[in-house]
């Protein structure tokens, strides 16, 4: 998936700000339970936050949020303390929840 511009990445935060958590990162990090969780998340949503739960450290919350991005094939929309926002559009065009704006259209 293509990186979010700036914009497109606030208007997604925006639209995750009332968002719950609906995945936690635990101690034993990215596993394949929380691969498969991750992606029926962003099927059936598109738009999620995951909770870094264990992970403090801000170094090991990149590297388990690239891992996740690259494994999901999901873009990062921000990352505010322990809580990461991904995207993902639903691979089926008319199933779409979320239309993503291209600035100056």
């Amino acid at each position: 998936m293509q990186p979010l511009t700036s914009f497109q990445a606030k208007y997604l935060r925006g639209l995750a700000h009332s968002l719950k958590p609906v995945v936690l990162v635990g101690q034993k990090g990215v596993s394949a339970s929380l691969v498969d969780s991750i992606e029926e998340a962003l099927n059936s949503h598109e738009l999620i936050k995951i909770k870094f739960v264990d992970f403090k450290d801000r170094r090991l919350k990149a590297e388990c949020l690239a891992e996740i991005e690259q494994r999901t094939d999901s873009c990062r929309a921000g990352m505010i303390g322990h809580t990461a926002i991904l995207y993902r559009p639903h691979p089926i065009q008319e199933k779409r929840k979320i239309g993503i704006p291209i600035k100056g259209a």
